[in-house]
């Protein structure tokens, strides 16, 4: 690895641009390349962002040598398929949430690490963010006693989007679930783990997606109460409470800046800004990985992401969601 671990980014859209802003923010870390199915689209995104290289094709990225690690930013329904085909050229792969859409693909993903000898982690950015870091370490060291409750949302109004987009489309793996539901799932299972039992419900759109999903997660002595939507734009602020008091995430929980706890009715407020939008946490795990020859990160294995779908794939179960190439 040289002085600066050389990325290249698998499919430049909206992601990518917030991912490549972020990456200009790590000392350690340089773009260099991009890929996408128009060579056009990849030439203005590498030049807006300085990368050096740009491709056509996304295994002629694969084949090349001026990377070190590749950020796949596509849609859900490609993850699978481009990660395994990258790692199999080699390639160490951080891979946009959800990792798959389903069990069964992670499964193969993470064949193909252990296969290919290569770093494999799901980008689930919130999972570094300094404030719910410090959440579950402020849980662990028991300031709020034992948590009994856990409540986080997210939700924004889509349903005037483009039915053949990413979110409308079931082809696409569509809907709330899997795009931003995972966020409060992602959270609850941070927290508290993987529950004893599972209540959900969903509402649908005229497309067959899911658009709004309910959900209590039961433990022996917990509930969280979590929801995602594209139907109504959702209060985002996240609350853990316990025996001896409460943690608050403020508003866009998932990217905080900072956290309130509550104890003995007295509140305290720390700020704790993120660098950039956020993304660049997950950057310096991902180097920190990479320079000490780790395939996999504590923070985040392998396993985590395993649970973290099954527990997407439990709610759609219950729920009735299905896609129609599954």
């Amino acid at each position: 690895m040289g002085e600066k671990i050389r990325w290249g980014i698998v499919g430049p859209g909206n992601i990518a641009r917030s991912f490549a802003n972020d990456l200009k923010l790590v000392e350690d870390g340089e773009l260099t390349a991009v890929a996408s199915r128009s060579l056009q689209r990849a030439k203005e995104f590498a030049d807006e962002y300085g990368a050096e290289h740009s491709f056509g094709s996304y295994e002629e990225l694969f084949e090349s040598d001026v990377v070190d690690v590749l950020y796949i930013a596509t849609p859900h329904t490609s993850h699978c398929t481009l990660t395994i085909e990258a790692m199999d050229y080699g390639k160490n792969v951080l891979c946009e949430k959800p990792m798959g859409v389903n069990a069964d693909e992670v499964k193969m993903m993470m064949a193909a690490a252990k296969k290919n000898g290569v770093f494999l982690m799901e980008a689930l950015w919130s999972r570094f963010n300094p404030s719910i870091t410090m959440a579950k370490q402020l849980i662990a060291n028991g300031e709020i006693g034992e948590v009994a409750y856990l409540n986080a949302n997210f939700g924004f109004y889509a349903l005037d989007r483009d039915e053949n987009g990413r979110l409308l489309n079931p082809d696409l793996a569509g809907g709330s679930l899997l795009d931003i539901g995972i966020y409060p799932i992602f959270l609850a299972y941070l927290m508290l783990g993987k529950p004893d039992n599972i209540e959900a419900g969903s509402l649908f759109y005229k497309t067959g997606v899911e658009v709004q999903t309910s959900m209590i997660f039961e433990y022996a002595k917990a509930q969280a109460v979590l929801a995602s939507g594209l139907r109504s734009k959702i209060s985002m602020k996240a609350e853990i409470a316990g025996s001896k008091g409460a943690i608050y995430l403020p508003e866009r929980w998932h990217e905080a800046q900072g956290y309130i706890i509550e104890r003995d009715g007295t509140e305290e407020k720390f700020d704790m800004p993120t660098t950039g939008k956020g993304y660049s946490h997950e950057i310096d795990e991902v180097h920190d990985c990479l320079r000490n020859g780790k395939l996999q990160s504590d923070k985040w294995t392998l396993q985590n992401s395993l649970d973290l779908v099954n527990l997407l794939d439990e709610v759609r179960d219950i729920s009735g969601v299905t896609f129609p190439f599954e």
